[in-house]
């Protein structure tokens, strides 16, 4: 890996996520990924022999040593089909830090791009409202997380509705809906996680007060098996 200036991300897994998270995680001998890994938090606490980390941007990414990194887009993972026994990420949620203008003014925005300090990768989601796109977008992306999941199992998504025009838009029902209606997972547990938001930006007060985790498991039905 080149040198490249490290970076901090808006948006990195909170302490109170991953110690809800945590019990579900074997220590060893079960390979994670996180597809949309940033700088790779979630080594504080998995194994980070058993680790893979996926990210578009090079400046988050260098950051998720000494687990095991790739820079690359989520769209177009580089791992065989069937590789992982666990996926656990956090997408973006398709909220205000999305906005992608780089401001006139003095105000504080804690936004992808304007702590980047730069243009995002053309297929980083995280310059993505809640819209077509993002829906186009995650679709392909959960297809292949899909594709390199094992059969039997699991995944850990954490994401969060948010406040628009002031209406609850429900990102979190529309992910999970994709993944268990159009990939078949399997709901086995909703943990409703309040956490500290963001209060950066406009409206800072509006902010849906917790996040959720769903965890989905990749069951396989057998041909002729009718149970």
């Amino acid at each position: 890996m080149k040198s490249t200036t490290i970076k901090s991300h808006p948006a990195k897994f909170s302490d109170t996520i991953l110690e809800a998270i945590k019990p579900y995680i074997p220590y060893e001998y079960v390979r994670i990924l996180d597809p949309f890994a940033g700088t790779g938090k979630l080594k504080n606490i998995v194994n980070p022999n058993w680790l893979y980390l996926n990210e578009i941007q090079e400046e988050w990414a260098i950051q998720g040593k000494p687990a095991n990194v790739t820079i690359g887009d989520t769209l177009f993972l580089p791992y065989a089909n069937k590789t992982f026994d666990m996926l656990i990420t956090s997408p973006a949620f398709g909220n205000r830090m999305a906005d992608h203008h780089f401001a006139k003014d003095k105000s504080k925005r804690n936004t992808y791009t304007h702590v980047l300090g730069h243009k995002l990768h053309l297929h980083n989601s995280g310059q993505m409202q809640w819209g077509e796109q993002y829906r186009k977008f995650h679709e392909d992306a959960w297809i292949e997380c899909y594709r390199v999941l094992k059969n039997d199992g699991f995944f850990l998504l954490n994401v969060s509705n948010h406040i628009r025009k002031g209406d609850e838009i429900f990102v979190s029902e529309w992910h999970l809906k994709f993944l268990t209606n159009c990939l078949g997972l399997k709901l086995l547990n909703h943990i409703m996680v309040e956490t500290p938001r963001n209060r950066n930006g406009q409206h800072s007060d509006l902010r849906v007060a917790y996040e959720n985790i769903y965890i989905l498991n990749k069951t396989i039905v057998l041909s002729g098996d009718n149970n």
